[in-house]
């Protein structure tokens, strides 16, 4: 259960996306997002150890799971210096940003989303992924069976890959993941951590057959 309080700053925030308001109101932060979060991360912990043990959960508010508040804004027309939401990444062991396989949960005010799977990753494991469904097309077809991939797409199939392959769609991927979305009212009720465990669970075949690509255990 994420606290009303929490939402309730990031709407606050939305509306005073500046340093000053932020650096007044620091304190708020921390008692309203950093506390609660970190205490979710700490509740999911033995719940995600039980899908795997190779993930790891961390609910340090400095180099944990919970991502920083701070916008990268160097590439952005959006210069505003803070995110008006809360990401937290229970990435694989092996991995060492947010291109790693992992779980993801978010949460903005209306909406929240979580699940699993690999965001842009660099492009070597991104080709081991693509060469893994090309030789194992019913493991493939089995690790997404019942759930929705996701994931940004090239226009056209990815060079040294058959364009005219039966799984032409997905080899375009350039991110694979699955995940559930969420209203604000799910995100404050006694509900979500099982729910976001279910979905976990749901995405883990995905997740195993990501890690194999890449050689790393699940």
């Amino acid at each position: 259960m994420i606290p009303k309080s929490l939402f309730d700053f990031l709407r606050e925030l939305t509306d005073n996306n500046n340093r000053d308001w932020f650096n007044a109101n620091k304190d708020h932060y921390k008692a309203e997002v950093v506390a609660p979060i970190s205490a979710f991360i700490e509740r999911m912990a033995p719940r995600v150890h039980a899908i795997s043990e190779h993930i790891v959960v961390d609910p340090r508010p400095n180099g944990g799971s919970m991502f920083r508040i701070y916008r990268d804004t160097r590439f952005s027309k959006d210069k505003t210096p803070y995110k008006t939401h809360v990401g937290c990444q229970f990435r694989h062991a092996a991995g060492k940003d947010a291109h790693a396989p992992g779980f993801y949960v978010h949460f903005e005010p209306g909406k929240c989303f979580f699940g699993g799977g690999v965001w842009q990753p660099p492009s070597e494991p991104l080709r081991a992924i693509r060469q893994r469904i090309v030789d194992k097309p019913g493991e493939w077809r089995d690790a997404v069976a019942g759930i929705d991939v996701r994931g940004n797409q090239l226009k056209r199939g990815p060079k040294g890959f058959d364009p005219e392959h039966e799984l032409i769609e997905d080899l375009k991927r350039k991110s694979f993941f699955a995940m559930h979305e969420g209203t604000e009212t799910l995100a404050r009720s006694k509900k979500l951590e099982d729910e976001v465990e279910a979905q976990f669970r749901r995405a883990a075949p995905l997740m195993r057959f990501i890690a194999d690509s890449i050689g790393v255990a699940f």
